[in-house]
């Protein structure tokens, strides 16, 4: 008598995009940026503890490149954390306050000639990739302008009350209630009240660490 051979049932091939999608899910790169971040570490500082190069790990914490177990060991034991925090699930939920009455406000220009007061909210963001304050611009001080630092990023900003006069080298612009203005960190710059008129405007700077 014939034996029946049964069919053995089709093994299901996990596909890429599947494994694509879980590893993205776990933001292993975010969560290599974060804690690069929080100690004010370059990718080339970190690049020469890891023995990786920084446009490797940038790569890395983009998306855009996944490391190996023994990568990702390297950089855990230089952060001192377990190699399972990055794939564990991220469920932190961040919600910080900053009251007006518990800020510093920080003025700028001579002691009878103040031409800018800063109101930091740097506290809403520890890691400081970026920094947002509120800047009124005083109107009665001569030729007083703000000229911030130049620096590897972007700088938002946008009017509250104006106007406002941004000046670059190359031209000067006169923004106005809800008007906004995108900036790279690297061009001179400064902003200033017009004429006699104060001006207040929320400016966030975003910086790339090199």
């Amino acid at each position: 008598m014939a034996k029946k051979y049964t069919k053995t049932p089709p093994i299901d091939t996990v596909s890429e995009a599947t494994v694509e999608a879980s590893i993205q899910a776990k933001g292993i790169g975010q969560k290599i940026r974060r804690l690069r971040l929080k100690r004010s570490m370059g990718l080339v500082e970190l690049g020469d503890q890891v023995g990786l190069s920084a446009s490797f790990l940038s790569q890395v914490e983009t998306g855009r490149v996944v490391p190996t177990l023994r990568n990702l060991a390297r950089i855990a034991m230089v952060f001192k954390k377990e190699l399972s925090e990055f794939f564990s699930e991220d469920n932190e939920t961040v919600c910080r306050l900053s009251r007006a009455k518990d800020r510093i406000r920080l003025l700028v220009g001579e002691k009878d000639a103040t031409f800018l007061i800063s109101d930091s909210l740097s506290v809403l963001v520890p890691d400081r990739s970026m920094v947002p304050c509120i800047a009124e611009f005083l109107p009665g001080v001569e030729g007083a302008a703000f000229h911030p630092q130049l620096f590897p990023g972007l700088e938002l900003v946008y009017v509250i009350d104006g106007p406002l006069t941004v000046s670059t080298d190359k031209k000067t612009e006169l923004l106005h209630a809800q008007d906004s203005a995108w900036l790279d960190g690297f061009t001179k710059r400064q902003y200033r009240c017009h004429e006699d008129r104060p001006a207040k405007a929320l400016i966030v700077t975003f910086s790339f660490q090199l």
